[in-house]
This record gives structure tokens, sequence and C-alpha cells, in this order.
């Protein structure tokens, strides 16, 4: 699995990942294969930055997805333009990339089998298997190593100065106590746009 973090503070978002690749028992470390976990969509509204957890077939498969799709449906800015991209998104992954999308005989939609992280100048958001979104106010975490790093988040937040330290506590946690999470890690961080009351 993984540890992937976003954090928002100061005028500042980060979005940050480990690098380990894990399948099974087997590490693949970022040594041997260039295992970065975030890549960037620019959109009209500026640079988006998406963070994956899950089988190693998403990262591939989702980055090759956002990259075909006209830059007008490529929308992150708020909960409901997130959740419109990835519901547009769902058929296409389904008919040019055979998703899978069952998972639970009483599930109560078809799956999309992945969780992500989005950071921007807007905000950081998580979306789920059945594309429930979250806007975050101030941190968050997914994958095998989101318990550390949450717990090593909440406990900086309050006296970090930028959301870019706030996100290394929390790999870093990630880091040494998940076995399938490991550094070096990417970084990324923008500047936050204040939102309108």
């Amino acid at each position: 699995m993984t540890t992937v973090v976003v954090v928002r503070k100061n005028g500042q978002v980060a979005i940050a990942a480990d690098t380990l690749v894990t399948f099974g028992d087997t590490r693949l470390s970022h040594r041997l294969e260039d295992n970065s976990k975030i890549f960037r969509v620019d959109t009209e509204a500026g640079p988006s930055y998406i963070g994956m957890a899950g089988t190693v077939a998403h990262f591939p498969v989702l980055r090759k997805a956002l990259a075909t799709l006209p830059q007008e449906t490529l929308q992150f800015g708020s909960k409901s333009e997130v959740f419109d991209t990835f519901t547009k998104l769902h058929p296409y992954l389904k008919d040019n990339f055979f998703l899978q999308t069952k998972e639970e005989d009483h599930d109560p939609y078809e799956s999309s089998q992945f969780s992500v992280l989005i950071a921007n100048a807007s905000g950081i958001y998580g979306l789920y298997s059945y594309r429930e979104v979250f806007e975050f106010k101030e941190y968050w975490s997914i994958g095998s190593g989101r318990s550390f790093a949450l717990g090593a988040m909440h406990a900086v937040h309050g006296k970090a100065k930028s959301a870019r330290e706030v996100a290394v506590a929390g790999l870093a946690a990630g880091c040494e106590f998940d076995r399938n999470s490991a550094g070096p890690w990417d970084v990324f961080t923008l500047k936050s746009k204040e939102k309108q009351s």
C-alpha cells in the first residue's frame, strides 16, 4: 500500500507520498523504479496534484485517462466539481481500461476501486470508491500508513508553520511505522486561494 497526505495551512496546500511499491511480500523501492504516486494534472483553473492508494494498476490507468480527457472536463475546484469529473470518468474507465467495478454483492453503486487525494489552490479533497468526495479543512491521509500519518499530523498541526511541515511529519511517521511505506518521498506545494464567504 502506501502513505499519501494532503495538508492546508497558512496559505499553503501540500500533497506528499512515499515511493515504495509492494507486491505481496515483495518490495520495489524507488532506487529500482520511479515509483511516484503523485502526478500533476493541468486544468483551466490551474494545476492539481493527484495522489493515489491502492493497486499499482490504477496509477497508469488514471494518469492516462485524465491525460486523454478534454481539459475543460477536468475540474477539481470544489467537492461538486471533483464529483462531476470522476462521475464522467467512471464509464470511460470501464469502456477503455476495463475497470472491474464490483466489490461486494450488496454494493449501492459501481465502485471505481480507488482512493485519491487531490491538492490544488482551491483546497484539499479526498475521493473514495463510490465517488464519495470530501473537502478537508486541515489535513488527511490515505493508504496503509494513514493512521500513523494522521496521528503525527494531528500532533504537529497546531505548532507547524506550513502545510509542507505538517505533510513531512505525516509521511515520516507513515514510513517509520507502516511496513508498506518507505522513502524517499515526493512533496508538492501550492499557494492556497482564500475561500469566499
